[in-house]
């Protein structure tokens, strides 16, 4: 049995899988927001579902931020405990076992990959665009960290090919300008949205608006589409994935999808990346899913 924790900033999910992918338990608690009791309450949270379940597993983790290599300190972390922290190491000593850890967005890419959305292929992208934009990559089934654990990481490379109404470059939260991530998530969406016609409508209610004809809400969601194939088009020429999967609220929106891929292709070398992009199969779970699966089959003990 392999456990998995999706360790979000407002809400901590654990499921448990079996050999075979499937859930066979899966619980939900609020994040605490103090560093110690985050060990506790992830310890005990292991033990409810390893009681329930009746089986020892192997417990992988994805978490906000990312291990700092060779400190293993995590930065970056909206849950802002954890920041600066050894969370791995002290969560190891919590439970008594090794603990698999990887960045929230690459949980993401790698549960596509394995049994998602992208299934099959060898080269798989995931980018989530949801409040912020994440992203992670999976080579032959293995998450791509990177020398500095930034693999992957496009939601904060400038916009490519900004035009004069993209400019000046908005401030990002990081210290950059220009971000992808002030463009393609859905809060980018948003204030793209109100910076253009003046109205403060949140994405739903852009997407039913354009639904329903209004011309300026159609028109964000072309320039959307548009800010997105171009970012993803430096992820092809990079990275050349075979599946470029979409997860976070702003992938739910059926609209950018059409045409998306060709978008991308056209503005690649030589036009010949001939990928996908794809919404995810596994959508709000694939974090949790992914966290289980930084363990492979042949590492979990066989069930007693």
């Amino acid at each position: 049995m392999r456990i998995g924790i999706d360790y979000g900033g407002t809400k901590i999910e654990a499921a448990a899988l079996s050999e075979d992918g499937e859930v066979l338990h899966r619980r939900r608690i609020p994040t605490p927001d103090k560093y110690d009791l985050a060990l506790t309450t992830l310890r005990d949270l292991v033990a409810a579902v390893e009681a329930e379940v009746g089986r020892r597993g192997t417990v992988g983790i994805g978490t906000p931020g990312s291990l700092t290599p060779g400190t293993g300190l995590i930065r970056n972390a909206n849950s802002a405990c954890l920041n600066g922290q050894p969370f791995q190491l002290d969560l190891e000593a919590a439970l008594g076992r090794e603990v698999r850890l990887a960045n929230d967005a690459n949980c993401f890419a790698l549960s596509e990959a394995i049994d998602g959305a992208a299934a099959g292929k060898a080269s798989v992208f995931g980018l989530i665009v949801g409040t912020g934009c994440g992203a992670g990559y999976v080579l032959d089934g293995k998450v791509v960290g990177g020398a500095h654990g930034l693999a992957g990481e496009v939601g904060h490379m400038p916009l490519p090919d900004p035009g004069p109404d993209e400019l000046p470059a908005p401030a990002c939260w990081c210290g950059l300008r220009g971000c992808l991530e002030n463009w393609v998530s859905g809060t980018g969406f948003q204030r793209a949205f109100k910076a253009a016609t003046g109205r403060d409508l949140d994405p739903p209610a852009i997407v039913a608006a354009a639904r329903d004809g209004d011309a300026a809400a159609q028109e964000a969601l072309r320039r959307y589409r548009d800010r997105l194939a171009r970012g993803l088009s430096v992820v092809a020429n990079l990275m050349d994935p075979d599946v470029i999967v979409l997860g976070g609220g702003m992938s739910n929106v059926g609209q950018i999808y059409e045409g998306l891929a060709e978008a991308v292709q056209a503005r690649t070398f030589s036009g010949a990346w001939a990928g996908t992009v794809v919404p995810a199969r596994w959508g709000d779970s694939s974090g949790v899913r992914g966290a289980a699966l930084l363990w492979d089959p042949e590492e979990v003990p066989a069930p007693s």
